[in-house]
């Protein structure tokens, strides 16, 4: 589900924020002088605010492979049979690299403005259904 600025959503799961805080006006050197939590429970509204897609990088293994598939694709017709052979091979041996990036090639974050006024920022989007 792709989530769009000004769509109204729903958590879909309880959520525990915690960690340190720290009080107004103070110096940030005194970051962890108070613990908090915060509970939220599934089933609280709020609004999209700002939807972030994150490209991930491509690792060694991906580029090759794209590469690799380039020239195959665009020369193989061309090769002597060992070559081509020789190429499907390697392409093989990388293809299983490249359909795991492709699973997780974008990662969607979102900023949600709940109706009790908290704010959740680079959220991934699945942590929210339409309302």
């Amino acid at each position: 589900m792709t989530l769009n600025v000004g769509q109204r959503v729903r958590l879909v799961a309880d959520l525990r924020l915690a960690g340190s805080v720290t009080p107004d006006g103070e110096p940030p050197e005194e970051t962890g002088a108070f613990a908090a939590s915060l509970a939220l429970a599934a089933g609280i509204e709020g609004t999209v605010e700002r939807v972030d897609e994150h490209h991930r990088q491509q690792s060694q293994e991906v580029r090759e492979y794209l590469r690799l598939k380039s020239l195959l694709d665009d020369f193989g017709h061309q090769m002597p049979p060992a070559s081509r052979k020789q190429l499907d091979e390697q392409v093989g041996a990388l293809e299983e690299q490249w359909v795991a990036y492709q699973r997780r090639m974008l990662r969607v974050t979102v900023r949600v403005r709940l109706d009790n006024g908290f704010v959740l920022d680079d959220v991934p989007e699945e942590a929210f259904a339409s309302a």
